[in-house]
């Protein structure tokens, strides 16, 4: 991994199968969420559009990134797991197609995300449903926030990014 590697190096697939190359964000500052449909956490999808919505006109986007590999929680297809965010949550912020957070099979974007900002003690595995991780307008990890931060929390940090001009 070079000094240069930044989220904008990073492609993956949205929900819908189109390609969804995150350089499309360049600039903006970014809340990364790996989400699940069947957790106790869930409910964060709330916080997570209301933080979408309060800060999109200012250049902030939070992306979804559905994941099964705790307790089995986002067991659906891409259609059920849109539907379910749609339905329930009235979700507009991106969402990527299925992906793997940690071990052999781990999205690259979540294996940089991890090694860039460890979580406590210093590990680098997410540990469940809902971990966050903030990107400032050059792309660069910020800060991670274990799963039962609530998006609202951050709305200081998200505000502190968009006010540093885009690099």
């Amino acid at each position: 991994m070079t000094t240069e590697t930044n989220i904008y190096d990073f492609s993956t697939r949205a929900l819908d199968g189109e390609a969804m190359p995150l350089s499309r964000f360049r600039g903006q500052a970014l809340l990364v969420v790996n989400v699940a449909s069947e957790c106790g956490l869930t409910p964060q999808y709330t916080g997570l559009q209301a933080l979408h919505e309060a800060f999109a006109g200012k250049g902030f986007s939070v992306i979804g990134f559905p994941c099964n590999q705790f307790g089995a929680q986002e067991p659906g297809d891409a259609a059920q797991i849109a539907m379910f965010c749609e339905k329930n949550y009235g979700v507009s912020f991106p969402l990527s197609e299925k992906i793997e957070v940690n071990g052999p099979g781990a999205h690259p974007l979540y294996k940089w995300l991890c090694a860039a900002a460890p979580g406590v003690l210093g590990t680098e595995a997410i540990k469940w449903n809902f971990t966050k991780f903030l990107i400032d307008r050059q792309g660069r990890v910020v800060a991670r926030y274990a799963p039962t931060t609530t998006p609202e929390a951050l709305a200081a940090d998200v505000e502190k990014l968009l006010d540093t001009p885009a690099g």
